[in-house]
């Protein structure tokens, strides 16, 4: 847990745009790096604000999802399916170690930090498997179509057991610990989400809800907080798109996040995030 944690506290790489090898990305070569089929693009790519429910962004995305012709799915994907299809690199309903790692990769994260997400496919490739076998599979690849089967205990219930999102207790999360009423979650507020959420006897609940809030933590924040708006797009997908086309196809990158900067920054000012957490 320590190792891990420490992962999680280094990982993400500074702000900026940077390739899969960590080199500068020049901005005319962009186009080139498009190699897989993003079905969000059509969603994510108009000059709106992002829709202001989140019933709104479920149908806008199921709806661009459904239009795809090579789709695996033989009907629309749950809220949980979107929700990792950024790793599902060439639309073949399986996420291998490598497209885990990848996708870690494109969303800004370290190499160290990214190399530590293939710990998602040792825990989570069996759970999903066993709607096609009983055989674990050998490659510790998990399966999209079942990815409800990889639901853990202490979690938020915000995804039902079919994987679909329960908009009402997103709605009621930020009335709970949003004490500050600016649709936000700081840190202190987070962990007492996260404390709310556990249950007795599962310590393997307890590590894997840690361990994706203070994920998202890192590639969210701003000011300190995880915003409402950002959240729910993680939750249904469309912001690991989002960061992508951000840090491609923008001058600035991504520019939220706690990165590597911020972290010998506070080192040099001696502040944390408790100091500019808003």
């Amino acid at each position: 847990m320590i190792f891990t944690t420490a992962l999680l506290l280094l990982g993400f790489v500074p702000l900026g745009i940077v390739s899969s090898t960590g080199q500068d990305v020049p901005q005319n070569t962009v186009s080139s790096l498009n190699e897989y089929h993003n079905p969000l693009q059509r969603v994510l790519s108009r000059p709106t604000a992002a829709p202001s429910s989140l019933s709104n962004i479920e149908h806008e995305v199921d709806s661009s999802i459904n239009s795809v012709s090579n789709t695996s799915f033989s009907k629309t994907p749950t809220a949980l399916q979107q929700h990792v299809l950024f790793w599902d690199r060439n639309n073949d309903n399986i996420i291998t170690p490598y497209d885990v790692y990848t996708g870690f990769r494109d969303l800004g994260f370290s190499m160290i930090f990214s190399f530590g997400g293939l710990l998602i496919n040792v825990f989570f490739s069996y759970p999903t498997r066993l709607a096609h076998s009983y055989l674990p599979d050998p490659f510790f690849r998990i399966y999209v179509d079942s990815i409800h089967k990889a639901k853990h205990g202490s979690d938020t219930g915000i995804y039902d057991s079919d994987g679909h999102l329960r908009s009402s207790l997103y709605d009621e999360l930020f009335e709970k610990f949003d004490g500050s009423g600016t649709g936000s979650l700081s840190v202190s507020e987070l962990f007492s989400l996260i404390k709310k959420d556990r249950v007795a006897a599962d310590p393997a609940g307890w590590s894997f809800a840690f361990m994706e809030w203070w994920t998202t933590w890192l590639l969210l924040q701003k000011e300190g907080r995880v915003w409402k708006d950002d959240l729910r797009q993680c939750y249904d997908g469309s912001l690991f798109w989002r960061i992508r086309e951000e840090r491609m196809n923008k001058e600035e990158g991504w520019q939220q996040g706690y990165g590597w900067k911020d972290f010998f920054r506070s080192i040099y000012t001696g502040k944390t995030w408790k100091e500019w957490e808003l």
